[in-house]
């Protein structure tokens, strides 16, 4: 019967509508989750492109073949441009994991390129139990449909804070509180006053970015080089209400400049 489950499921990531609606894609992240606690990969089409930190690899060796033992996911959910991000956090004390992919769907109603961030020990703070920790006790409840902000001014906050790293004359949108979670790092001390005005490096170029933005939770998930156009994997997820930064979460592959 779970085998029966994970093949549709796994045919479901290759048919969402091409309308790309929430439904359609919600299917496909669920479909895409519990393929991962199975290692199951059967279903997902040959021609869609597969990377893994941003290097061409060959899926039938991929993390997607490893069973997991998930103990958190989350997604976000763009009907615009026909794509997903996916979280998945492993405390599994074997191997621990945090793990990002992004999945984008053709017109045609196919998975055009499934880009996944696997980060373990050794990765820019790295510590999946305090990411578990901080991440489930954050509220990413939806947004009131009246109070939702657009995906450009989604897109704008996160660039704001992205660009302040090569320019420190950047206009970010800072929330209060706000709180930072960098691999189990986190800022946030729970009190109204909690700032992620604390500071970045500087002259260091964040490039090659690729957004998915959902508006229903006010959230942009953003892949991108840390450090140039040959940099570290590097994903950058914000949250905003009204217009103001509320979360931000990164996953980088490596040791940071």
């Amino acid at each position: 019967m779970l085998q029966s489950i994970l093949f549709i499921g796994a045919a479901l990531l290759s048919q969402v509508a091409a309308d790309c609606t929430r439904s359609a894609l919600q299917d496909a992240v669920n479909s895409y989750v519990d393929a991962r606690g199975a290692g199951q990969i059967a279903n997902i089409p040959a021609t869609a492109a597969y990377t893994e930190n941003f290097e061409t690899a060959n899926i039938t060796k991929s993390i997607l073949t490893t069973p997991l033992k998930i103990d958190h996911n989350a997604s976000i959910l763009d009907t615009t441009a026909c794509a997903t991000f996916t979280e998945l956090i492993i405390t599994d004390a074997t191997h621990p994991y945090v793990i990002g992919t992004q999945i984008r769907f053709t017109n045609e109603s196919t998975i055009s390129k499934i880009d996944t961030i696997v980060t373990d020990a050794g990765d820019w703070l790295f510590n999946a139990t305090g990411t578990l920790y901080w991440a489930t006790q954050e509220n990413w409840d939806t947004i009131p449909v009246e109070k939702r902000d657009s995906r450009e001014t989604i897109q704008k906050a996160a660039d704001a804070y992205l660009n302040l790293f090569n320019d420190k004359t950047a206009v970010v949108p800072w929330g209060t509180p706000c709180a930072r979670l960098e691999g189990g790092i986190y800022t946030g001390r729970g009190s109204p006053t909690d700032s992620c005005n604390l500071g970045v490096p500087d002259n260091i170029a964040l490039v090659n970015r690729r957004y998915v933005i959902d508006e229903t939770f006010g959230s942009v998930d953003v892949y991108l080089n840390f450090g140039g156009n040959t940099g570290n994997p590097d994903s950058h997820q914000f949250r905003l209400q009204e217009g103001k930064l509320r979360y931000i979460h990164t996953m980088s592959v490596g040791n940071l400049p």
